[in-house]
């Protein structure tokens, strides 16, 4: 009775440690970096929040990190994180080959594109999605692991308190006409990323596959642009007309830095490299980099805007 009495003390004790609050972890202010990034973002027409964290300091900067924000494709981290533990539960297996019909199609990209009964192995479905932000094969997946419903009970289970899967997700309708696809905190979407890199989403081996996954980056042309080429990095970003956002995990010299840059709201809509939120994100991630890498001699060579899409 007594073992019966410790086992399940254990496991409340451990269900208790995995649902705290994203918003609870303790670190320290970094009052230099904060004020740098509040500068970067006087002016803004729009709203805009940045969360920081070095892993290896333990040191913050955030503005606006607990305001809830669109995540725009930044979703499909937590679609990739309800498919990986659907994967480990045996619900799905990793390496099993997808039947494509017409009734999934979203867009034309490139999963929409495929012809009816068209095969294609799951892990390639993920990559899409995560590489190339692949809208139609991003809903496939979610629907694979369960439904917005599913990822979210994770995300909740799992102490996130905002982040959240509005889209085709039963209950979410409103909260779908304000954020669009996802929701989340620059807070929150950064310590998700911070709980791959450290091996404790699903599993250690599942995070690993994970991590290298989001370091496949097609779309590259903004944080990732103002760190050097040779730095590991994870990231994910997602762009809708009034909003614009990036989470990125950066492997640095002197240690792991995590940072999440989101925007709202935005006055200017243009698709174009110089819209203003993309902008700010690329001004962050040089201001973020050269803050924890002061000795670095790299800067993006002259006339690199030509070979980015």
């Amino acid at each position: 009775m007594k073992q019966q009495f410790f086992i399940a003390l254990l496991l409340l004790l451990s269900f208790t440690a995995a649902a705290q609050s994203t918003s609870s972890i303790h670190s320290d202010p970094d009052k230099k970096l904060t004020e740098k990034l509040e500068k970067a973002m006087a002016g803004f027409k729009g709203s805009a929040g940045v969360y920081v964290r070095n892993l290896k300091t333990n040191k913050s900067a955030s503005v606006n990190s607990d305001t809830i924000f669109p995540t725009a494709s930044m979703v499909k981290i937590p679609i990739m994180i309800g498919v990986f533990d659907k994967i480990n539960k045996g619900e799905l297996q990793f390496d099993q080959l997808l039947t494509y019909r017409d009734s999934l199609k979203y867009d034309d990209g490139i999963t929409g594109s495929f012809r009816d009964s068209a095969k294609i192995a799951l892990p390639k479905v993920i990559h899409l999605m995560i590489s190339l932000s692949d809208n139609t094969g991003s809903l496939w997946l979610q629907a694979l692991a369960g439904g917005g419903v599913t990822i979210n009970q994770w995300l909740e289970t799992n102490g996130f308190i905002s982040t959240r899967v509005n889209s085709r997700t039963p209950g979410r309708k409103q909260n779908q006409a304000t954020y669009g696809w996802g929701q989340t905190t620059p807070r929150e979407m950064a310590e998700l990323m911070v709980m791959i890199r450290q091996g404790k989403v699903v599993s250690p081996a599942a995070s690993e596959r994970m991590y290298r996954y989001l370091g496949m980056q097609f779309w590259d042309g903004e944080a990732l642009s103002q760190i050097p080429p040779f730095i590991k990095t994870g990231a994910k970003s997602g762009a809708v007309n009034q909003a614009k956002s990036e989470v990125v995990m950066v492997n640095a010299p002197h240690g792991d830095y995590v940072f999440c840059i989101t925007t709202k709201n935005q006055q200017d809509e243009r698709w174009q490299r110089d819209n203003e939120g993309y902008n700010l994100i690329r001004k962050m991630s040089e201001i973020i980099w050269n803050h924890f890498e002061p000795k670095s001699k790299w800067k993006p060579v002259s006339g690199y805007e030509k070979w980015w899409f």
